[in-house]
Parts: C-alpha cells; structure tokens; sequence
C-alpha cells in the first residue's frame, strides 16, 4: 500500500458514521448487510449512508455485491490488513522486542504459545 492509499482510508474512517459503520461491518463477517439495513441500523438517510458506503469503497476497506435486489456491504478484510500493515511495517525501528506488546494487544486471546487460547 501507498501512502496515498492509506491517507484515503484513514481519512474514511475519521468521520464518526463511516468509523461506526466499517466496525458494524467488521462484525458481521462473513455475511455482510444490505445498504438499507446498515442504514436502518444506524439511523441515518439512506442517501446518506450510500455516500459514507462509496467513501469507504473507493478507499478500498469495503467492498459490495449485488444479490438479487439488494446491495449486500462487506468489510473488505484485505484492504484493511494492507492499511494494518502499512501502519506497522517501520514499527518500533524494525526491533520486533519492541512491538511484541502491540501485537500482542492485537490477539488478546492468544497466549505466548502458538496456537494456545485463554479465553
């Protein structure tokens, strides 16, 4: 990813229903939801939330497809761990000490052994 790239999708998501809508999007992978629905859900126009929903397409961290009458919105997973990365890649310097602690709070779920959940 380009820092043009990452510009747009950080500019995206700093406004308050595009940030609210990516994290509802997040939450329901892999299924997604319909333009209408989202919406509904967050209570907006829905001329409005078709303008935050082209936002965040053209910024590459949602992506759409069409399933009958309906519009169904995903969170484009891909797009989004680009940005991650992007973020991370000169993490601390290049010390991998240094960032354990970050990626750490990234998995809380995952002890120091592989594999091991403490949930």
């Amino acid at each position: 990813m380009e820092s043009k790239q990452a510009i747009s999708a950080l500019a995206a998501l700093a406004q308050a229903t595009r940030l609210e809508t990516f994290r509802l999007l997040v939450k329901s992978e892999p299924d997604g939801i319909p333009a209408g629905e989202l919406a509904r859900m967050m209570d907006v126009p829905q001329n409005t939330m078709s303008a935050h929903l082209a936002t965040l397409s053209r910024a590459g961290i949602v992506k759409s497809e069409r399933q009958s009458r309906s519009i169904i919105y995903r969170a484009d997973l891909d797009g989004f761990r680009a940005l991650t990365l992007f973020l991370l890649k000169d993490c601390c310097g290049g010390n991998a000490e240094l960032c354990a602690p970050l990626i750490a709070d990234l998995t809380p779920c995952c002890s120091s052994e592989v594999g091991t959940c403490v949930n």
